[in-house]
């Protein structure tokens, strides 16, 4: 099972999460590429301290919108986002060569992850990115979603993912943050669900419904409170479970 993590999301004097202490604990970074969180220091900096440690990097790609951390929506026509997403893939790949590594596979983040697993024309943008800048990269998104579909389609590998700190609803969708149980903060618990996702391939819904959860890679926000004790917590659980932990990129 893979371990990834949003990493390199402040920008300027502004920090958000404690990179370094995440990378001693996950498989995959997913590294902001600097439209709606990051720039072009931290993403030097994070490129460097995951290749110094051997942790895979992925291109977190997202809305240009700094200011809503990517959180809200905004309706793209299908080549300007596939021209920003080709941007943001190019941006960070720069950085990664600098340190001997590549950007080795693509995750959306925030609103457009959301409005990638039903939107066809944002999905399709996405995946005509990935298509244009390296065919063998790939899709870290949920599985069943409308990406995920498209992404097969046109021949890329994709990687279901779940997320241990995150609500699930019955229909196996995440819960809209703002919502009850949108996030799980104690350690514990969300260690027992990534034991769960990895084990059983099922995840607890907030009603309590049992969800089909097949995932190779379990993910934890690196902007939530305790996000480095709760990965922590994870990855012994994971490995008291027999779980081995390994990059899938």
């Amino acid at each position: 099972m893979d371990l990834n993590a949003d990493l390199g999301e402040g920008f300027g004097i502004w920090q958000l999460g404690d990179d370094e202490a995440l990378l001693d604990v996950i498989t995959s970074a997913n590294v902001a590429c600097g439209f709606h969180a990051g720039d072009a220091s931290t993403m030097r900096r994070v490129c460097a301290a995951a290749a110094r440690r051997g942790v895979t990097v992925g291109a977190q790609v997202g809305y240009r919108d700094l200011a809503g951390f990517g959180r809200r929506y905004i309706a793209y026509d299908h080549a300007e986002l596939r021209d920003e997403v080709t941007y943001q893939l190019g941006a960070l790949d720069a950085f990664c060569r600098l340190f001997r590594t590549r950007v080795r596979y693509v995750k959306p983040h925030g609103a457009l992850y959301h409005a990638a697993a039903t939107d066809e024309t944002q999905a399709a943008a996405v995946v005509a990115a990935v298509n244009d800048v390296n065919h063998e990269l790939p899709l870290l998104c949920s599985p069943g979603s409308v990406l995920a579909q498209l992404a097969v389609g046109a021949g890329l590998r994709v990687v279901a993912e779940g997320f241990a700190d995150r609500g699930y609803l019955p229909n196996g969708r995440l819960t809209p943050r703002g919502a009850p149980g949108a996030l799980v903060t104690d350690p514990d618990e969300i260690a027992a669900r990534a034991v769960r996702m990895a084990t059983d391939q099922t995840v607890v819904a907030v009603d309590g419904t049992v969800v089909s959860c097949p995932v190779e890679s379990i993910c934890l926000h690196g902007d939530t409170p305790g996000a480095v004790a709760s990965a922590g917590r994870v990855r012994e659980a994971l490995t008291a479970a027999g779980v081995t932990l390994t990059a899938f990129a």
